[in-house]
């Protein structure tokens, strides 16, 4: 049972029952105070913890802010840019957060902690200075009555009459003051009920606010998520077929080092040995030098270098050889060694000392010494074994029954393009179709005999046996360039310029095929072969690099990009004319050098759904590892492993013994700068998926040329070399990394010389010394 009403006219009778009504009411609002005056103290730490997530948060947004991923390579894709973008658009999308969090807090204060501070005084406290005066007068009143009853009766009347006006008048102070405070008490018993619950429904709203507001920066972010959840699939998929290509690469150079240095500006270099005398009786000691040797120059470069102390490098020393003689250990306690005699030193000479005998020979052969041996130091530049293959008259005979067969039976066929066919039968088509007898009389449009898969094989290994690809290693390093920078538009530009600059015969077979995998991808919905992955598949093979290396490795997903943009804008490019001028990506960046990052961000294309990382079966009966008469030799050097790890996609058809469902020639997927749609990833438990297993062991080399992309072929001749010399800048720079230098347009740079990077050129600056791009200076 709740609080009993307060009677006005129990004030009079002010009995023992009215006066326990008022205790319970003045306990309840006893109660009542000390409620709010805990709940205000409880709001207080509710607003300091609100505070101190707002600092813990914003704190947390500045590091994801402040911190910025670097790549390989001298440019991202726009899946990766993304990828970097990422943690600022985290950092903002918190810093928003804590906005709104900081604008509820104060409407805590506002809203909630301020009206019950107002109501606990100016209410709460109303009543406790009421019933202050309530239990005074009480006092005083009932004192007064007692004293009053306590007079003689022999007093004066008028003294007795005085006495009672008094006693009346004090009573009716007293019954005024009591119905004023019994009126105090229930109007406060009922004025609480509102008094303290809007502001909380005040405070609740503005947590709602708070919420919904988050509700509303989610919506905003889930667009933004999904695409950053597909920026972040493409960039793991291009990472497994990039992995499984320099994993391809590490064998092969851990079988055979020798064949895959990389061709250097330097006649020789490595570490050596130095001897360096010291004054009796202290003897001498050797200490381990970086030496660089030119021999058209005869300048020896030689950089101290100690490994065990943290890569501690010393100051170096450029000496000029006058002759070089073999030490022979009669002379010396040591192996290996030999001396150098420096023209401006006659008569004295440097003892050094190789790592191995072997070494030594291949120093004096370099450096002119009597022991030469008939190789050279670096890598002689092995050429592509040629093939039958070649882009002539019956090339284009291949090209034009293959497609015809293919677009007449198996446009909608899943995987086209990816499913390749059975190696021997591959082969046996291929020799039948550069055989002008037998290709005349095959009909592979109206005969069965042969599978589309093995004609969609058969036409991928003609372009690869070609001795140079069909867009040239010339103009390799340009299509690549408007790849990796700039806006979609002038990427296009770029590619449509350099199109028309191909010899006339590859830009016409380049003409047939893309419009043929331009109408491919029209029927995506069927075969699942959308743009994306014609550009896994065909990117290596139009536009294989001259020399296998980590860094062309790199540039596969450029590669896949550029045919990409081939198949979207068919008909400008091949049917429309170029701009007489080159576009700025083609201009300022020729081949080799390095375009510096564009700070844009490309209009990303939606596209279908792209079907990635098939996996690799061979048929029972064919072996995977066919004799060296059996491969042609024009792709004995064109083989490579499938991908280490593949991703199950749904929708793909499932293999059987018979088919060899991945193509090789995929280095990533969906490599393209534009971004597809969320692909669906299933559960590699479900029978629905398809799965690949990584081989415990990587493919003989003489696997079937067509399982894989071919790798490129090493570069015809070294990098130019630049001399000691002055550069002036003759475009603006800044530097992205502490290796590299920032300089304006007209800065000179002193005692260049060609980098050890490809592209690039090492100067000093301001006392500086670091890198230069090579297409941002003119040498002097």
């Amino acid at each position: 049972m709740g609080l009993q009403p307060l009677e006005f006219s129990d004030c009079y009778l002010d009995s023992p029952w009215f006066r326990e009504r008022i205790r319970a009411h003045e306990v309840e609002l006893e109660r009542t105070n000390k409620f709010i005056k805990e709940l205000i103290k409880d709001g207080k730490n509710l607003i300091a913890a609100t505070k101190s997530l707002s600092a813990a948060q914003r704190k947390f947004a500045h590091s994801l802010r402040d911190f910025k991923f670097e790549f390989i390579g001298d440019a991202e894709t726009d899946d990766e840019r993304c990828i970097d973008a990422s943690l600022r658009e985290f950092s903002n999308f918190l810093k928003n957060l804590e906005e709104q969090r900081e604008i509820m807090a104060l409407s805590v204060t506002e809203t909630l902690i301020k009206p019950l501070e107002k109501f606990r005084k100016e209410q709460l406290g109303a009543v406790k200075e009421e019933k202050k005066k309530f239990d005074k007068e009480t006092e005083k009143n009932y004192s007064l009555i007692d004293k009053h009853l306590n007079l003689s009766a022999k007093k004066k009347d008028s003294h007795l009459q005085e006495a009672d006006v008094q006693v009346e008048q004090n009573r009716q102070h007293f019954y005024e003051l009591s119905l004023e405070y019994v009126c105090k008490l229930q109007e406060i018993q009922e004025r609480k009920k509102f008094e303290f619950v809007e502001p909380m429904l005040s405070f609740f709203q503005g947590m709602f606010t708070f919420y919904h507001q988050g509700h509303e920066l989610a919506k905003d972010f889930n667009h933004y998520k999904m695409e950053l959840q597909i920026n972040i699939q493409n960039t793991r998929n291009r990472f497994e077929g990039t992995r499984s290509e320099v994993e391809e690469l590490m064998n092969k150079i851990r079988q055979n080092p020798k064949d895959h240095k990389r061709a250097s500006q330097f006649t020789a270099e490595g570490y050596l040995y130095v001897q360096e005398k010291r004054p009796a009786p202290f003897g001498s000691s050797w200490v381990k030098h970086y030496c660089m040797y030119r021999k058209t120059a005869k300048k020896f470069n030689m950089i101290p270098f100690e490994h065990r102390s943290g890569g501690k490098l010393g100051d170096g020393e450029v000496l000029f050889l006058r002759e070089c003689t073999k030490r022979h250990t009669d002379s010396i306690d040591r192996r290996f060694c030999f001396d150098v005699e420096v023209a401006d030193r006659p008569g004295v000479a440097l003892t050094m000392q190789a790592f191995s005998e072997e070494e030594r020979k291949q120093w004096l052969e370099a450096l002119g010494g009597k022991e030469a041996l008939l190789h050279t130091f670096n890598r002689a530049i092995i050429p592509r074994p040629e093939g039958s293959a070649q882009l002539d008259k019956m090339g284009f005979t291949i090209l034009r029954k293959c497609i015809s067969a293919v677009e007449t039976r198996g446009i909608n066929d899943q995987g086209l393009y990816r499913v390749v066919g059975v190696s021997s039968k591959v082969q046996r088509l291929l020799s039948m179709l550069m055989d002008v007898k037998t290709c005349n009389e095959l009909d592979l449009e109206n005969s069965s005999d042969w599978e589309v898969k093995t004609i969609t094989s058969a036409l991928k290994q003609y372009l690869r046996s070609l001795p140079e690809p069909l867009m040239t290693y010339e103009l390799h390093g340009d299509f690549i360039v408007p790849a990796k920078s700039g806006s979609p538009e002038s990427r296009v530009n770029a590619i449509h310029f350099l199109v028309h600059k191909l010899p006339e015969k590859n830009k016409e077979m380049l003409d047939i095929l893309v419009k043929h995998l331009t109408n491919v991808s029209n029927h995506s919905k069927q075969n699942l072969m959308t743009v994306a992955n014609l550009g896994v598949v065909f990117g290596p093979t139009l536009m294989r690099p001259q020399e296998e290396t980590v860094a062309a490795i790199m540039d596969l997903k450029f590669q896949n990009i550029v045919v990409e943009i081939l198949i979207e804008n068919h008909e400008k490019i091949f049917r429309t004319l170029p701009a007489a001028t080159p576009p700025e990506s083609v201009s300022q960046s020729p081949p080799n050098a390095p375009p510096r990052q564009s700070k844009r961000q490309g209009q990303r294309t939606k596209r279908p759904v792209a079907v990635y990382n098939l996996s690799l079966q061979l048929e029972d009966g064919d072996s995977p590892n066919p004799s060296k008469e059996d491969t042609p030799t024009s792709s004995l050097d064109s083989l490579s492993s499938p991908s280490p790890t593949t991703a199950s996609v749904q929708g793909l058809p499932g293999p059987d013994k018979n088919h060899l469902v991945a193509d090789g020639d995929w280095a990533s997927a969906a490599s393209s700068q534009t971004r597809p749609p969320m692909v669906q990833w299933l559960n590699p438990q479900s029978p629905t998926t398809l799965s690949c297993n990584r081989a415990a062991t990587p493919p003989s080399p003489k696997l079937s040329p067509f399982l894989s992309c071919p790798p490129a072929t090493p570069a015809d001749k070294p990098p130019e070399s630049v001399t000691s010399r002055k550069a002036r800048a003759v475009y603006p720079c800044e530097a992205e990394h502490s290796s590299e230098l920032s300089f304006e347009i007209g800065a000179i740079f002193e005692d260049v010389q060609t980098s050890r990077e490809p592209g690039w050129l090492e100067g000093t600056l301001n006392g500086k010394r670091g890198l230069i791009p090579q297409n941002y200076v003119k040498l002097l």
